[in-house]
């Protein structure tokens, strides 16, 4: 690494937390193939406390999940005990009773009808499933209230069970399949999926610092939500913390970390499959994941129904981005140096990671704030990434 690059990203950093109307705190951290190059923390944990961030502060990964469980499905699919192309209801049998939403009645009552196919386990890693969020869909948000559907964020099995928005494979709607892909994956290991993670991923990769239910010491350096009211103020959130005796392992959720543990996930996928301790996935799978799975679908922007969780925005505006098992995907060079064919996503509290397996590159920039995209965290994470490529 460079000393030039060590001490812009440190800028970086320094500027995302100074500035007005920026972020409480951030840490972020840059690898390649071997190893980590870069990793710097700015600000606090949290607004008004005297704990300044670390790299050691836990986070919530919120959905940078998504890929882990991904991996999982994945697993399962090398060993026979999944198959992609099979009715998810066949893992998952509760799943078999969702249907489309078909719009609503003139007393507001739902209306639903059966889906014109079967959900796949690939419709929902793809998410071409019909299931969404309802921060990003007012219809949803809609359905849910009428049914008294209980909230994503109480990490209960009930929470996923709304309703498809279209039928499957009709078009890209982000949303909580990959959650339904997790019961899946429980289902044909006979295990929750956090003792999966431990004992398939996390052992092999040596990711210690990462659980859907934190111990005391993680809990002790986990950095605080915060809420960016309207007029651009930040308000410390520190009871807005996932149930930690959950009923549910939310597999496109629900891992709480230290960001530098997420960085030896993104090696894994740098190197074709292999960890420190061990293979995780055989190369062919790993390329399989990475490629496009959409076809002629593309990615979409998204359109918030709760501006407090959510900002409509998208990545790369302009750019065509396709997506993979449990990855976006961008078809072009990004602008930030990122080439065509790189993968990444987000975590809604404003984490961001990219994998760029051409050039054997990846980082990964966390704040904890909400809504997601927010001005203060995200150019930030737009100008770490291109100082990677430009200055590294």
């Amino acid at each position: 690494m460079s000393s030039r690059f060590a001490a812009l990203a440190d800028d970086i950093l320094a500027s995302a937390v100074a500035r007005a109307g920026g972020t409480p705190g951030v840490v972020a951290v840059a690898t390649d193939r071997e190893g980590d190059f870069y990793a710097g923390a700015a600000g606090v944990r949290q607004l008004g406390a005297d704990q300044p961030m670390t790299t050691d502060s836990v986070m919530l990964l919120a959905s940078c999940t998504k890929a882990v469980t991904g991996v999982a499905v994945m697993q399962c699919v090398e060993e026979g005990l999944l198959d992609l192309d099979r009715p998810a209801r066949e893992y998952t049998p509760e799943l078999g009773a969702i249907e489309v939403l078909d719009g609503f009645a003139p007393d507001g009552e739902p209306r639903t009808r059966k889906p014109r196919r079967e959900v796949t386990l690939r419709d929902l890693l793809l998410h071409v499933s019909g299931f969404g969020y309802d921060f990003f869909s007012e219809d949803l948000r809609r359905y849910r209230v009428a049914r008294d559907v209980p909230d994503t964020l109480s990490c209960t099995f009930g929470s996923i069970q709304d309703v498809l928005l279209h039928d499957p494979g009709a078009r890209w709607t982000y949303g909580c399949g990959i959650d339904w892909a997790g019961r899946a994956v429980e289902a044909v290991r006979g295990q929750r999926l956090g003792e999966v993670f431990a004992e398939r991923i996390f052992a092999p990769l040596d990711m210690h610092d990462i659980a859907f239910e934190m111990n005391a010491d993680m809990l002790a350096r986990r950095a605080a939500i915060h809420l960016r009211a309207p007029d651009g103020q930040l308000a410390a959130a520190p009871d807005l913390m996932l149930p930690q005796s959950p009923e549910m392992h939310m597999g496109g959720a629900a891992l709480y970390a230290s960001i530098g543990e997420y960085t030896k996930f993104i090696r894994m996928i740098l190197n074709d499959g292999q960890g420190p301790q061990g293979r995780v996935l055989a190369a062919d799978t790993v390329t399989a994941m990475a490629a496009n799975g959409l076809g002629a679908i593309k990615c979409s922007p998204w359109v918030t129904s709760n501006p407090q969780f959510a900002n409509s925005g998208d990545f790369f505006p302009g750019l065509s981005k396709s997506w993979g098992l449990t990855f976006q995907i961008v078809d072009g060079d990004a602008p930030t140096g990122r080439p065509a064919g790189s993968l990444s996503w987000a975590g809604l509290a404003n984490t961001y990671y990219w994998i760029d397996r051409r050039n054997g590159l990846g980082g990964i920039w966390s704040s904890q704030v909400l809504p997601f995209q927010d001005v203060g965290c995200y150019p930030g994470f737009v100008d770490f990434e291109t100082a990677v490529y430009r200055y590294r």
